[in-house]
């Protein structure tokens, strides 16, 4: 047994005799359990990150995902790079928030030995599933590295938040449990504590979506920005669930017969995240996600996982239905109780669709051939709840809790047509992006006035304009345009209203990537391409142009450069008007200390006036490559040795143009406007700030 394999056993056995204490009503020690539980997970942590940094590759883990000339924030970065990692993660982050629970035991008995009941399933998990299983056979002198595209700061941001969301929605769910099971199932006293740490889920799940969202923009390869991928919807449904949580325990507080609704909310919150992952991760979308996991046996431990979530919780549910306090849920219809019911009912809505179309390769896939819906059905069917949800939002911003009149100020009326008008003129022309720019403008506009007329918290009416102004962004997407353009070298090209310049291809001195370099009237901004060890495009950024009017997206696409020839030795082969020879092929007898084998090929070159003798090279750790491309005939052609036959006499050879002549060629991209994008980003921003500044009263 590992030492981190020990630690982990420790966190599960502390944390399920922590479960038992807090059953048996015995605070002090279930107390001292709970902060066991957390240290060992913490200890376990610590240990994956030492393997790592220590390029300990005789783990399976570290060789997967890490290698010895990985920079160091990506291998801090390599600890969630993989599903063992970032579940140990999610069990960091869930014994973290147990411990503060348990410092403060203000769940009661029931609530923590729930809270912990979960944190033991999920040190069960990361045993089955384990960081820490060693490579049996020999230790590798390199790892494998990480898939480049993962190699980019936000890795380093956007698996946390959403992880540590994940784990804070254990909290309002462990508290509905608790007070199910306790005498007084009617009671309101858990609905406090479980919001505020609802509100905390809330907010870093969805920085955590966003961030993942800027994340794909300005990486090629994941899809855009947004592209309902069925793993991006597996975390946009706990996140709505988790806004409906909110609000409903909001309008509980207030009105108890709301009672019920809090609890069914509270337990489909971790149900669904839950779910999500067991989704992404099981496997089941490898040919519908560019964001999916490959299949493993876990997903048969996360779906018992979410069944005793899932199962427990309505059983539980059903049995106390008869204690809840009979009535109905809002005094009237002219009342912010009704419109708040309303909006959850739009966003409840939103979310069983985007659940059954996430769904969907599961659900089709229990009849024959899995299949998935198209992006079509997700935005038919989003838009009129989208524009429910505002409305319904900017009239209960208008309200205070109880009876009251709904009187819509004129200047409201006209943020109908503005919302409307501004969209127009950006491009619009789909009736229902333009009603969706009017309901945002609405909904934004009344944010502000509920503020100022005492009727909103501050925080209240941030979140909501930055949600507002979000969707009106969305709305805008309508109305950009997108094509394919031919460049050629100092070429100017038109684009609507701009000019783009493409002035050539760099290579970088390390000879790993490749910058298209283009001016957008008159702005430089560069497109990146990422090589691979062997040469090969491994990751793409495009160029993008921001401005006060929008972004302009410049894809550029994968060009082929060069071609492959087989060279036998002792025979030539004529390429154009350069002949090549294969004289000799070589491999060092031992390899180096860090297990690196070099291969050696000599090659005759000529263009029937100059002969070159090439020493190309292929050093080979593993399973990974890395080669070196070799200038002949004064810099006009480059080669590359790619591959060695077993028997030594014949090699895989790229040829490839001088590096002068591939930066003057000609290139194709993908060019499309972005209206008013960065508007996205500052209602998200928005949103966030209001969210988290909603956990402090004098906000």
């Amino acid at each position: 047994m590992t030492a981190g394999t020990a630690f982990l056993v420790l966190s599960l056995i502390f944390a399920m005799a922590a479960a038992f204490s807090w059953m048996r009503g015995k605070a002090a020690a279930g107390k001292a359990l709970a902060l066991a539980s957390f240290f060992a997970a913490v200890l376990a942590s610590a240990w994956l990150f030492w393997l790592i940094l220590h390029d300990r590759f005789d783990i399976d883990y570290v060789w997967s995902y890490s290698s010895l000339d990985l920079p160091l924030v990506y291998k801090i970065s390599a600890f969630w790079a993989g599903q063992q990692g970032s579940f140990l993660l999610w069990l960091f982050f869930h014994a973290a928030a147990g411990a503060a629970l348990a410092l403060r035991a203000r769940l009661g008995n029931a609530g923590q030995a729930v809270f912990f009941f979960l944190q033991a399933l999920l040190a069960a998990l990361v045993l089955f599933y384990s960081p820490f299983a060693v490579t049996e056979g020999y230790a590798p002198a390199d790892g494998a590295g990480m898939n480049p595209l993962l190699q980019d700061p936000w890795m380093a941001i956007h698996p946390p938040l959403v992880f540590f969301g994940y784990a804070l929605l254990a909290v309002p769910y462990a508290a509905s449990l608790g007070a199910l099971l306790s005498e007084k199932a009617d009671s309101t006293a858990w609905l406090a504590l479980a919001r505020s740490w609802a509100l905390v889920a809330w907010a870093l799940l969805g920085a955590g979506i966003f961030v993942g969202a800027f994340w794909a923009y300005k990486v090629l390869g994941w899809g855009g920005w947004w592209g309902w991928d069925p793993v991006e919807n597996s975390s946009l449904v706990p996140w709505l669930a988790a806004g409906v949580l909110v609000h409903l325990l909001s309008a509980a507080r207030v009105r108890p017969t709301n009672l019920a609704l809090a609890h069914l909310s509270a337990i489909f919150s971790y149900a669904l995240a839950l779910y999500g992952t067991f989704l992404a991760r099981s496997g089941l979308l490898g040919d519908f996600s560019v964001h999916s996991f490959s299949g493993t046996g876990v997903g048969l431990w996360l779906v018992a996982v979410d069944a005793i979530v899932a199962l427990a919780g309505l059983s539980l549910l059903v049995w106390r239905a008869g204690k809840f306090p009979k009535g109905s849920p809002y005094p009237a219809h002219r009342s912010r109780e009704f419109f708040l019911l309303l909006g959850c009912l739009a966003l409840t809505f939103l979310a069983i669709i985007v659940f059954i179309g996430m769904s969907m390769p599961l659900l089709t896939g229990l009849g024959g051939d899995s299949a998935a819906v198209d992006t079509g059905f997700y935005v038919k069917t989003s838009l009129p709840l989208a524009i429910c949800m505002l409305l319904a939002m900017a009239a209960a911003s208008l309200l205070h809790y109880g009876e009251g009149q709904v009187s819509l100020p004129k200047a409201l009326i006209g943020a109908i047509f503005v919302g409307a008008a501004a969209a127009g003129l950006a491009g619009v022309r789909e009736v229902s992006s333009l009603v969706l720019a009017g309901a945002a403008a609405v909904a934004a506009f009344a944010s502000v006035l509920a503020w100022r007329g005492g009727a909103l918290r501050l925080a209240a009416a941030v979140a909501h304009a930055g949600a507002a102004l979000a969707l009106f962004t969305m709305a805008l997407a309508a109305a950009g345009t997108s094509t394919t353009l031919e460049f050629v070298p100092d070429e100017p090209q038109s684009f609507g209203r701009n000019s783009i310049l493409y002035e050539g291809m760099e290579l970088s001195e390390s000879r790993r990537e490749k910058e298209y370099v283009f001016r957008v009237d008159g702005e430089e901004v560069r497109a990146l391409t990422k090589l691979s060890a062997s040469g090969e495009d491994a990751a793409r950024e495009p160029a993008i142009a921001h401005g006060a009017a929008g972004d302009i997206y410049i894809a550029p696409s994968p060009a082929a450069v060069g071609h492959e020839i087989v060279l036998q030795r002792g025979r030539a082969i004529l390429e154009g008007d350069v002949a090549y020879r294969l004289e000799h092929v070589m491999e060092e007898e031992e390899p180096d200390d860090e297990g690196r084998r070099l291969f050696l090929a000599d090659i005759a070159v000529t263009d029937g006036e100059t002969v070159d003798l090439a020493e190309v090279s292929l050093t080979a750790a593993g399973m990974k490559a890395t080669t070196e491309s070799f200038a002949v005939l004064d810099g006009k052609r480059r080669l590359r040795l790619l591959g060695i036959s077993e028997d030594r006499k014949s090699i895989m050879l790229q040829i490839l143009p001088a590096i002068e002549e591939e930066a003057r060629l000609p290139l194709t991209a993908s060019v499309s406007e972005k209206p008013l994008l960065w508007l996205l980003w500052l209602g998200a921003a928005f949103t966030f700030f209001g969210t988290s500044c909603a956990l402090r009263r004098r906000c």
